[in-house]
């Protein structure tokens, strides 16, 4: 399977580029499926699910134009016969995995065995996460939370972490935990953007450092794509190497 891991989704030319090459065709001629459920532990998450499904959203994921766009609910997908839903995953050309909690996101894939399912697949078809859709991909990735999560997580190990930013220093929970293992380095989404005051290249250095793996801290105009086991950042912006 290849990947096109993003921060904020296909937010330019090189991104839209690379994707239509992973694809191997345009995207009008390619089917997709987008998974919304990481936005769910969220107050208002169903709002932003609904408006990413709309491409209405700054990072645009839904709506590039596909042939067809179809929608897979990870928390739904136990419920009913696998076949439906393994054969839909199976016929797409692409997965796109919206962000939110990738705790929760990873989840659910692994409850569901959709992340055993993707391991299955070939190069035919791409995944394109978004945030924490990309941070569910790796193996092994880390995440803060302003207070304890109230939906269903599986987490390594939680600490306190004092993190900067021009406000003065702030704690956040700090919590590492394992995706479905389709990359082996971990993913900072949202480095320098502005709504997202901790973002800073000193912050993301101290959260890789944290984890014991490789990581790409990329900006809202950057992406890392994996082929075959090779790795290359697209970007009209900025991204830093950690560990590496």
């Amino acid at each position: 399977m290849k990947l096109l891991l993003t921060s904020s989704g296909i937010t330019n030319p090189s991104l839209r580029a690379a994707l239509e090459k992973l694809l191997g065709k345009p995207i009008s001629e390619a089917n997709a499926l987008f998974v919304p459920t990481g936005m769910h532990p969220f107050p208002s998450g169903g709002q932003y699910a609904f408006k990413a499904m709309c491409g209405e959203m700054s990072g645009r994921l839904c709506g590039l134009g596909w042939k067809s766009l179809g929608l897979l609910e990870l928390t739904a997908l136990t419920s009913i016969s696998k076949d439906v839903w393994v054969n839909a995953v199976q016929e797409a050309d692409a997965l796109l995995v919206w962000g939110g909690d990738p705790i929760y996101i990873s989840y659910w894939m692994k409850e569901t065995g959709l992340g055993e399912l993707l391991h299955t697949l070939d190069d035919t078809h791409v995944y394109v996460g978004v945030s924490a859709g990309a941070m569910a991909a790796t193996t092994l990735f880390g995440e803060t939370y302003p207070e304890t999560p109230t939906c269903r997580q599986e987490v390594i190990s939680s600490e306190q972490v004092t993190f900067h930013s021009t406000k003065g220093d702030f704690s956040m929970e700090f919590r590492t935990a394992r995706g479905i293992g389709l990359v082996d380095f971990n993913i900072i989404a949202h480095l320098g953007a502005e709504w997202h005051t901790s973002a800073t290249i000193e912050n993301a250095e101290i959260w890789a450092n944290k984890v014991p793996v490789p990581t790409y801290a990329i900006d809202d105009s950057s992406g890392v794509q994996v082929v075959a086991g090779d790795v290359e950042v697209v970007t009209e912006g900025t991204w830093r190497l950690f560990n590496g």
